[in-house]
């Protein structure tokens, strides 16, 4: 802060001494202190120049991006102030004054307030902190706002005319107090008709003006508002697509959900809404800034004190919010993914008695959520106080000061009406600039995960294009071994071999956690092997096409999941037209044909959430059918008929034995589906242990022996 002062100081000498010597000219004394406009914008240009070189040859270059943005302000001011003031008059191109002494200071006070305001409490620049983990934070914060702003360049039409609609109504704000006071100085004057009817009538134009600029730009935000938010959704949504299942597993889905809903809103209202507001009031600011000049430099002093007061309470206070909303945004997410399992899970949490307990969690959550919401609340309230302390005490002292003013002729009535006007928008506009730049930064915040789950690549590798017109079928695990990403020192299959050979029924068999939902979750691709290779065709897995794997791949798995629609849609689920007759080949098949017909509306009747209104006999029925009308060339039914009585199992033994060169693997524990397999595989602890028919591991008496009498007794229907 200490080289921004020096630098500060050095180039406020050097602009000093330029006037001087402006004075100092004999010819603007014999001219009154009158100079062409021209003559005034170029001499504050050669002045940018000067004082631009001046700041690269003697400051240094750390601050020196500070120094040019106060200069350029410092040469400008004036020239704008002028020719603002020439065009309301309607001289504009006359000749203008030449700024005097109390001018140069209130100009050079007003400029350093506005840098002040702008580097200090908004940038953050140049004014070091001491404290680098908050200022890269902020520093990543307002990259991530700028990578919002991107995602806004297809609408660049809409907020390009959303802009403009913005910046008239702001002008068209700005001049209404203005007009307030003209009218009311044609009131307490001598009245004059013509003069009362053009002030009311310009008073009617810019309030007309500004009901229909404001309009305008409020549709054209929201319609912005809606595009941005329709891409971004899809976006992420199409990503989430892409992940492996194991980030499903570590996120959950009421997290996932509230990213996808309550995030990306807040990504579109830190553009649309915020950015809208913060342009408005920096427009109506500058205008109402040069007003203000132009009525009372002395009041205008008063306000640019009240100002810096007020910045640094509202960027106090926005420091202490922007830490409780990212607080706040993680309970609202807990308390969503807490009440969305527990709805979900309803019929486990009270076949459980688990009821208190889930109530008491939500309770817990709620109770952290509040306590957030208490300290926003009270750290709300105390910067309220202080804030309507400053205003009062300032608008007391403007009063006053306005008075006296009135009194030596040097301000009218209506004007010292229009300036409090002007004053009280310009703390307002003032505080809303400094409330959304940090509410921006707030709702940015929440744009992280949003961020991350759009930047995240699916940790497989990367699937290749082979699409063969013809597959035979044949899966070989060459020397796989395999860990969960979330248990990786215990390894789930331990070097595995083994092959399922095209045409034949392969029966997966063995105790729980032997590896056999592991070699189902390898063939279908939803984790990779840490060690050897799941091939087929004698081809590496990952190199084929993901689309043409599933499609020459179907899985019935024993958790049947079906969703919510008819029964024809979720036979067809996935298929691109589908036809009713093959759905209900497929049905018949599946052994579903008939309690299908059974329902309300046969196959268009809705299965309800989840499909809650079949038992899971039948939803396991519809899930084989799903299998069945894909008519793969690789089935493979994880315990597919788990649920189903014996009859409905002897329905569809056709179906479990597979269609002449499919290849077909059973996970199973019953013995009418074991004793048919062609090749029988008993897995344990990870680890191939025994495979052959079922009559050569019986006549071997190993494993596979001791488990069938242990667990079989004489009926057929027992398990394994």
């Amino acid at each position: 802060m200490a080289k921004v002062l020096r630098a500060h100081g050095i180039a406020l000498c050097c602009d000093t001494l330029l006037w001087i010597a402006v004075w100092a000219v004999p010819l603007l004394s014999a001219s009154s202190g009158s100079v062409s406009l021209v003559w005034l914008w170029t001499f504050r240009f050669f002045s940018w120049v000067a004082l631009h070189l001046i700041s690269l040859m003697t400051v240094d270059r750390t601050v020196q991006p500070v120094l040019k943005r106060w200069i350029a302000v410092q040469c400008l001011i004036f020239p704008v102030f002028e020719s603002v003031k020439l065009l309301m008059s309607g001289t504009f191109g006359s000749a203008s004054s030449v700024p005097g002494p109390e001018m140069v200071v209130l100009g050079t006070v007003s400029s350093s307030v506005a840098c002040v305001l702008w580097e200090w409490a908004l940038l953050k620049t140049g004014w070091a902190s001491g404290d680098k983990s908050k200022e890269q934070k902020k520093q990543e914060a307002r990259a991530l706002l700028m990578r919002v702003v991107c995602y806004s360049r297809e609408d660049y039409f809409h907020l390009g005319a959303a802009f403009l609609f913005l910046i008239l109504a702001a002008l068209c704000e700005t001049f209404i107090p203005y007009c307030v006071g003209r009218v009311t100085d044609v009131l307490t004057a001598e009245y004059q008709h013509s003069s009362f009817t053009w002030a009311i009538g310009l008073m009617m134009l810019v309030s007309l003006g500004s009901s229909l600029f404001s309009g305008l730009r409020g549709g054209m935000f929201m319609c912005s508002l809606c595009r941005l938010n329709k891409r971004i959704r899809h976006k992420l949504f199409q990503n989430l697509l892409q992940q492996e299942i194991n980030f499903f597993e570590e996120n959950k889905p009421g997290s996932l959900t509230s990213r996808l809903v309550s995030d990306t809103d807040k990504m579109g209202r830190s553009v649309a809404m915020n950015v809208n507001v913060l342009i408005r009031s920096l427009v109506k600011t500058l205008g109402m800034l040069t007003l203000m000049l132009r009525l009372s430099w002395h009041l205008t002093t008063l306000t640019c004190v009240e100002m810096p007061i007020l910045a640094l309470l509202q960027n106090t206070y926005n420091t202490y919010s922007q830490r409780l909303s990212a607080k706040l945004q993680d309970c609202i997410a807990q308390c969503e993914q807490l009440a969305a399992s527990t709805i979900k899970s309803m019929r486990t949490v009270r076949s459980s008695n688990a009821t208190g307990q889930e109530q008491r969690r939500y309770e817990e959550a709620l109770a952290k959520k509040l306590e957030v919401q208490t300290q926003k609340g009270i750290y709300s309230a105390v910067h309220l106080l202080l804030r309507r302390f400053v205003n009062v005490g300032l608008r007391i002292l403007m009063l006053t000061k306005g008075r006296e003013l009135i009194s030596t002729g040097e301000l009218s009535i209506g004007s010292l009406l229009a300036f409090v006007l002007y004053q009280k928008d310009m703390v307002s506009n003032m505080r809303q600039l400094l409330y959304i730049y940090g509410d921006m930064l707030s709702t940015v915040s929440s744009a992280v995960k949003v961020f991350q789950f759009l930047d995240r690549r699916p940790r497989l590798r990367e699937a290749g294009e082979m699409a063969p017109e013809r597959l035979e079928g044949k899966l070989t695990f060459d020397r796989v071994s395999f860990a969960y990403p979330s248990c990786p020192e215990k390894k789930a299959l331990k070097s595995v071999c083994l092959e399922l050979k095209p045409g034949k029924m392969t029966a997966l068999v063995g105790p729980s956690g032997g590896g056999k939902s592991s070699v189902v979750s390898l063939l279908e691709r939803f984790y990779e092997p840490q060690e050897g290779e799941v091939l087929l065709d004698r081809e590496p897995l990952y190199r084929y096409q993901n689309q043409y794997i599933r499609s020459k791949m179907a899985l019935v798995s024993q958790d049947p999941v079906l969703f919510s629609g008819s029964v024809r849609h979720n036979i067809e689920y996935g298929l691109q037209d589908c036809t009713m007759e093959k759905v209900e080949q497929a049905a018949r098949r599946a052994n579903a044909h008939e309690f299908i017909c059974q329902l309300p509306n046969g196959y268009d009747t809705d299965v309800g959430e989840c499909g809650g209104q079949l038992s899971a006999g039948q939803k396991q029925c519809i899930t084989i059918a799903r299998a069945i009308v894909r008519n793969p060339q690789i089935l493979i039914l994880d315990e597919a008929t788990s649920c189903m009585d014996v009859n409905t199992q002897l329905a569809i033994q056709g179906v479990l034995s597979g269609s002449a060169g499919q290849t077909v693997l059973v996970v199973a524990h019953r013995l009418q589906t074991v004793e048919k397999a062609d090749h029988i595989i008993y897995m344990e602890d990870g680890v191939v242990m025994e495979q052959g028919t079922h009559q050569q591991l019986m006549d071997r008496a190993g494993r596979y022996y001791r488990l069938r009498e242990k667990l079989f007794t004489d009926q057929q229907d027992q398990y394994i």
